[in-house]
């Protein structure tokens, strides 16, 4: 079962002494999780270079080195994997990760196939269907008026649109969203994959394994059909490394776009006169997106690996070592950002950083996550007059880069 813990109105980050004399940044602490921004100030501040010597990794926190991070894939590698955790972290890490855990040339040959078959047009022919589940989703639980946010809404709609992406029968999706959301949960104090992460993750493999067996023997109108004709020079993807794309789907392209939703819905509540912009004008439902996204995005903390020895403010950092980029504390850098802790949907947001990414890595399913969150929260204000969160026993998840709720309840007016 997972565990989490409740969504406090006015939580407190954790922070403390180190062995650097500044601050304690632990991204496995639950207390971290609750709000990791006042923590990200003193980062900037007191240690923008960090260094963990307990859980062995270093970590940037401002917008400028974070952003030149993303730009730099020749010091920062990729090819260990993304993730702190020890079990998915390593020259295996692409098996799961796909090529988010690959350098160029490798890196650039896959995305290239991929991209044969995971077309902006193939993405274009969902928009109707995303709104299809929209409604029908939206429409159940509305009936209710009091529901989980998460589980009835948020939570359905990215499976269901990368299940219909990629083939997976509407009879298997709510064990697959299952399965995804166990392989990316943390236990308290558990400094890797927990047993139950792993055997989930083996359970995921197995089932796209067997997908991928039964498109090879009969295509059909799918991403998986598509990901096996994709070819390039005579070149084409192995069975392992469609599998690999696709647990990557599951999991990171769900779990993105889930919490988006659900922190989209927080913050504007808690933000009320910003919801009453998109409340009274749909069309401003993209400037809420952005913002969520800059605000608090799904995706706070990508690993790199360290290829070379490299300076950062006066401290060399050794090749070899894991870096951490903090995306969550660069947009909410205040040498970037003006008045960075506020919610505004008017603001300048040309130079945030997105839970897409950057540089030559940037997410390949950015333009679906963006579509699907679009979608949503239109038909939500267009069907919502009011709404009002129960913050008291909302849940977070606990993961070490993935920010947003497990549970969301909520009250709902219809329009």
């Amino acid at each position: 079962m997972t565990e989490v813990a409740p969504a406090s109105s006015t939580p407190k980050a954790f922070d403390g002494p180190t062995a650097d004399g500044t601050v304690e940044f632990n991204p496995y602490d639950y207390a971290f999780h609750e709000d990791p921004y006042p923590l990200y100030a003193r980062l900037r501040d007191e240690a923008p270079i960090y260094r963990n010597t307990d859980i062995d990794f270093w970590a940037i926190s401002r917008y400028d080195d974070v952003i030149a991070a993303f730009r730099d894939s020749t010091r920062l590698s990729s090819a260990n994997g993304v993730s702190l955790d020890p079990a998915a972290f390593g020259p295996h890490a692409h098996k799961t990760m796909s090529f988010l855990a690959m350098d160029d040339p490798r890196h650039q040959r896959m995305r290239s196939l991929v991209s044969q078959g995971f077309t902006p047009r193939r993405v274009r022919r969902l928009e109707d269907r995303i709104a299809e589940l929209t409604r029908q989703h939206l429409g159940q639980a509305l009936v209710r008026r009091e529901f989980d946010f998460i589980a009835e809404f948020a939570g359905k709609l990215p499976m269901d649109v990368i299940s219909e992406l990629v083939g997976v029968p509407v009879a298997d999706r709510d064990e697959v969203r299952r399965l995804a959301d166990a392989v990316m949960h943390r236990e308290e104090d558990v400094l890797d994959v927990p047993p139950s992460a792993m055997e989930a993750a083996l359970e995921l493999v197995g089932y796209y394994a067997d997908m991928v067996a039964r498109r090879r023997a009969r295509r059909t109108d799918d991403l998986t059909s598509a990901l096996l004709d994709a070819e390039i020079d005579g070149d084409r993807l192995t069975d392992d490394e469609i599998i690999g794309f696709l647990f990557l789907m599951v999991v990171a392209g769900n779990e993105t776009t889930t919490k988006l939703l659900g922190n989209a819905l927080y913050w504007g509540w808690r933000n009320p006169r910003e919801l009453a912009k998109p409340l009274a004008d749909p069309g401003r439902v993209p400037d809420w997106i952005e913002e969520t996204l800059r605000y608090d995005t799904s995706s706070q903390i990508i690993v790199r690996t360290m290829t070379e020895d490299a300076e950062y403010h006066g401290r060399t950092v050794p090749e070899g070592a894991r870096m951490l980029l903090l995306v969550g504390s660069a947009n909410r850098d205040g040498r970037v950002f003006t008045d960075p802790d506020a919610f505004d949907l008017d603001r300048d947001r040309s130079a945030q950083i997105a839970s897409f990414g950057g540089g030559t890595h940037f997410c390949l399913g950015a333009h679906l996550a963006r579509l699907e969150a679009r979608i949503a929260l239109t038909e939500l204000v267009s069907r919502v007059a009011s709404y009002e969160i129960d913050a008291a026993n909302a849940q977070r998840v606990h993961s070490t880069n993935v920010r947003g709720f497990a549970t969301l309840p909520v009250r709902m007016e219809v329009a």
